[in-house]
């Protein structure tokens, strides 16, 4: 049987999903209520068998080392792990990594020692259900030295992702990394006879940021100073070898910024979900909580998902997803919210401390209204708060407990909103 590495590519700084990744790397940032979104992409290859898996991160990596450390554990009498490779000084190597491909190339040492086959190159940001092995399967049918995943997407969202062309044998002939809005890539979209919905909008062949490369092929593509493999790499190998596109008809959403977050977080709880979380055949793996099922206490929920360990009492939930041992007090209501939960569960004695210092418990409090916002984990939301209940037009920044973003308020991990806040 062939070797198959799996490397996913962590992310950088992950500026985008700021403030969610002010503490803590772009995989890690929680996602769907239980699970992380390095989750995901983590899923795909072990649903594939494909077990033999690196992360590469360099930016606030200490909860995605817990998480990982915590979640894929392999049984000894099998190959697979699960493995994170920060970015590290080496006598060959004193910088940060410089983009995707550079992340690959400085840790070639540790992939060669498995002596792979073929590599399979995973983004860590992306929202999606993929058969790895069907797409390798081609690749191999194929005789391609590198095969790209691609889906159709339209104009707008075509401007910052890697557009291609390909004829009717899937064979790449040109490549555009992040055309941006203005430049006319008319040229690049697909003819009407090839696509399969004539009526959408989507009309161009983008790049999912999902490769398969045959082991020498990315040794030697690798072998120069290119940075990035949509900007260079791939540009520069569809002139001298052959590239294939693997069209995925799947739903695939890139959840690098805040919007697309929120609103891929919010779809979940769709009566028919874009990405469906109730999938037995293929699940989404993640760290065993051991909490105990969620309370209701005089509570209606509706189009919401409650994950492990909540206590929710006398609320109104509409349009949300509430996070592991979230706590909602008498008479909150939330609708449009994703609210990631909380690490613990406060003690009796701790509230009380709380309360001689004037501090809201971790949860939302008393009274509390919340709409279209992203509470992030541990945050204190004091009793009779109001929170985005308005139409007003907010604008943009980062203030001092809390930021917006596209117009969706994001209160931060850990912080405080005393009794009464008004955003």
């Amino acid at each position: 049987m062939s070797e198959v590495l799996s490397v996913i590519l962590g992310g950088g700084k992950g500026t985008r999903l700021f403030p969610l990744t002010r503490t803590r790397a772009k995989p890690a940032v929680p996602f769907g209520g239980k699970y992380r979104i390095i989750d995901i992409a983590l899923s795909n290859c072990i649903n594939a068998d494909l077990k033999q898996i690196y992360i590469l991160t360099q930016f606030n990596s200490a909860s995605l080392h817990i998480h990982i450390a915590h979640t894929y554990v392999f049984d000894h009498f099998s190959k697979g792990f699960a493995e994170i490779l920060a970015a590290e000084q080496t006598l060959e190597h004193s910088e940060w990594f410089g983009g995707t491909a550079d992340a690959v190339r400085k840790n070639l040492s540790h992939f060669m020692t498995h002596k792979p086959d073929y590599y399979i190159i995973l983004s860590g940001d992306q929202l999606y259900r993929m058969d790895l092995r069907d797409m390798l399967k081609e690749h191999c049918d194929s005789g391609a030295a590198i095969t790209i995943a691609c889906t159709t997407v339209s104009r707008e969202d075509a401007s910052q992702l890697g557009i291609l062309k390909a004829n009717k044998q899937n064979v790449i002939t040109e490549f555009l990394e992040k055309p941006g809005s203005t430049k006319d890539i008319s040229d690049f979209k697909t003819p009407v006879e090839l696509q399969k919905d004539k009526n959408s909008d989507k009309s161009y062949l983008a790049s999912m940021g999902i490769y398969v490369f045959n082991a020498e092929t990315l040794h030697k593509c690798l072998d120069n100073e290119s940075k990035d493999f949509g900007k260079e790499i791939i540009p520069a190998a569809i002139s001298t070898l052959k590239v294939n596109a693997y069209p995925f008809e799947g739903y695939w959403e890139d959840i690098g910024t805040i919007k697309s977050f929120y609103h891929a977080n919010l779809n979940l709880a769709d009566i028919k979900p874009l990405f469906d979380i109730y999938d037995e055949e293929r699940p989404i793996y993640t760290r065993m909580y051991n909490l105990p099922p969620s309370k209701m206490n005089f509570s209606s929920m509706n189009q919401s998902i409650a994950s492990e360990g909540c206590i929710i009492t006398n609320s109104s939930i509409t349009n949300a997803i509430v996070g592991v041992r979230t706590i909602i007090e008498s008479g909150a209501s939330l609708n449009g919210v994703v609210c990631m939960g909380a690490d613990f569960y406060e003690t009796e004695t701790q509230k009380q401390a709380n309360a001689g210092m004037r501090l809201p418990n971790i949860g939302i409090g008393k009274g509390s209204i919340i709409k279209g916002a992203i509470i992030d984990k541990n945050a204190r939301i004091g009793e009779g708060c109001r929170i985005g209940i308005d139409n007003l037009n907010r604008s943009d920044g980062t203030y001092e407990n809390y930021s917006i973003v596209d117009g969706i308020i994001v209160v931060p991990k850990n912080a405080i909103l005393y009794p009464g806040t008004m955003i």
